[in-house]
């Protein structure tokens, strides 16, 4: 590893990467928020849990679409996917984070040293990937624009439990203006496979969430005067439930910091 090297976000030089490109760049110990970065390439949340606890994680997966589109699901003790062939899931997102009984331990670029020959992973569908279809339509992306990471919220709502993995529903905000909501309606409710339609729209109490500025995950992002809030189903869940859940160990990727596929962002497209 070189060491930790943030990732600049709106570096037009990223947004041209290929997805092994920056795979690569991440291996070598480059981190930063992912969106943007490999544009129309799918990037996906990470979970790794025991082989013990991954019924269960399936089942919540499978309870909770919307937060938790499953693309994939790796057999115990692999680091391979087939949505990248020939990637290594210990190594090549930009950061993790490894948790014990429900705590955060380390943030580390690389869990070779952390890694399991029991652990399941489960790559779920991630907002960032709709962002394309959001920006090709007029739909301005306030954190890209600003270099920030999407905020994210722990929510009132809570997902539907299954046997000893519970917690909130996660959500990630993008503020829009009224102009282009319907559009951002229409585009994202294409993309269901990386949570689709946005949960809400407009006052961020009827999540329970108090303050915008404050977010659980992210960055706050600068807001214009007549954007509206509209909230998306997100793919930190599974964080929450561990969290909440306290199983003795599970490896997550940092939020924001996504694993880039090589599949195209057009196959989870459904046809208008």
């Amino acid at each position: 590893m070189t060491g930790d090297r943030p990732l600049t976000v709106v570096d037009e030089h990223a947004r041209a990467w290929s997805p092994q490109a920056a795979r690569a760049r991440f291996r070598e110990g480059l981190t930063g928020p992912t969106a943007g970065v490999a544009a129309g390439h799918t990037q996906v949340n990470l979970i790794s849990v025991p082989a013990d606890w991954a019924y269960e994680m399936l089942l919540f997966c499978q309870r909770n679409p919307k937060p938790c589109p499953v693309l994939d699901v790796t057999d115990a003790g692999s680091w391979s996917t087939v949505l990248a062939p020939g990637a290594d899931l210990r190594t090549d997102l930009p950061r993790y984070r490894v948790w014990q009984d429900g705590e955060l331990v380390a943030e580390p670029t690389d869990v070779r040293a952390h890694w399991r020959g029991d652990l399941v992973s489960f790559l779920i569908g991630c907002s960032f990937t709709f962002e394309w279809a959001l920006s090709s339509a007029g739909v301005p992306i306030r954190h890209v624009e600003q270099g920030r990471n999407v905020p994210m919220y722990l929510t009132g709502r809570h997902c539907r439990p299954a046997g000893r993995l519970r917690g909130p529903m996660v959500v990630s905000m993008r503020p829009v203006p009224p102009q282009h909501v319907a559009t951002a309606l229409r585009e994202t409710g294409l993309l269901p496979a990386v949570h689709g339609a946005p949960v809400h729209c407009g006052d961020p109490a009827a999540l329970g969430i108090a303050d915008l500025g404050r977010p659980d995950f992210g960055d706050p992002v600068d807001v214009e005067p007549d954007d509206i809030p509209m909230f998306w189903a997100c793919g930190v869940t599974p964080q929450a439930a561990v969290m909440a859940s306290r199983p003795p160990f599970a490896i997550t990727h940092a939020p924001g910091q996504m694993f880039l596929t090589d599949a195209r962002d057009e196959q989870y497209r459904i046809v208008a």
